[in-house]
């Protein structure tokens, strides 16, 4: 355990050295680009069903309230 714990410190450590090491002076230019955003929206008068129950997770409810024999009322 031991040797992994040592292993692994050693990997990282020599990881943060290289990303340490290039120290480049690289000079960054920023270009800036103007766009026109041009939308068309088609409107159009049209009526749909969504769905045929008002709540919408009707089939998840419907799925979940299963009944067992456990369930069910027992006569004396």
């Amino acid at each position: 355990m031991k040797s992994f714990i040592l292993l692994t410190v050693l990997f990282f450590t020599s990881f943060l050295v290289q990303a340490q090491a290039n120290d480049e002076n690289v000079s960054v230019e920023i270009k800036t680009v103007e766009v026109e955003m041009i939308e068309t929206i088609d409107t159009e008068n049209t009526t749909e069903v969504a769905r045929l129950y008002k709540n919408k997770n009707n089939r998840v409810i419907k799925a979940l309230k299963f009944s067992t024999k456990l369930n069910s009322a027992k006569l004396s």
